[in-house]
């Protein structure tokens, strides 16, 4: 995985206070292969609770995110309790390393 010890201490504290202590976060794509170079940062985050406005969620992900790790391209995936399946979802979660 090609991210640093701040960097996942930062998605791991915007998670929690955003999204609250239940959820799960994983870093997927070509930050998680160890042989590539670049590339932006694909995170998937899921919970089980219901939110009531995910695209707000979102947005308080993706700027909290954006403060904590600086301006480079981050890539945000949100699940919640609401969301149906697609196929991204499983993606993530097959290729995906757990922060």
């Amino acid at each position: 995985m090609r991210l640093t010890t701040d960097q996942v201490r930062a998605i791991r504290q915007t998670a929690q206070r955003v999204l609250g202590d239940g959820v799960r976060v994983s870093v997927f794509g070509s930050r998680a292969l160890d042989n590539r170079k670049g590339g932006d940062i694909d995170l998937f985050f899921e919970t089980d609770a219901r939110l009531a406005n995910r695209a707000k969620v979102l947005c308080q992900l993706y700027g909290a995110l954006t403060l904590a790790l600086g301006d480079r391209r981050i890539d945000v995936i949100l699940k919640d309790a609401n969301t149906p399946p697609a196929p991204v979802f499983d993606i993530a979660k097959r290729t995906g390393i757990p922060l």
